[in-house]
């Protein structure tokens, strides 16, 4: 299998969040480690995406990431 870029990874997470969190575990490794691989420190998440955006939901995805080893910001959008 080949290494996901960040985007390939981001991208998977958004369509894990609309698929009632399928896989998220998986995905947040797969996106640590194109982190990891792209000298990158923090995820950006466009929280325009979000099943559930506001400001808990946003909080709420930023602790279980974090639990996990990311630290995510969100854009600006």
């Amino acid at each position: 299998m080949s290494e996901l870029t960040v985007a390939d990874a981001t991208n998977r997470i958004y369509e894990s969040l609309q698929a009632d969190n399928a896989d998220i575990d998986t995905h947040i490794a797969n996106l640590k480690a194109a982190l990891t691989r792209a000298g990158l420190k923090e995820a950006i998440v466009d929280p325009a995406k979000l099943v559930q955006n506001n400001r808990s939901g946003r909080k709420l995805m930023q602790a279980y990431f974090r639990q996990r080893g990311v630290t995510v910001t969100y854009s600006a959008s």
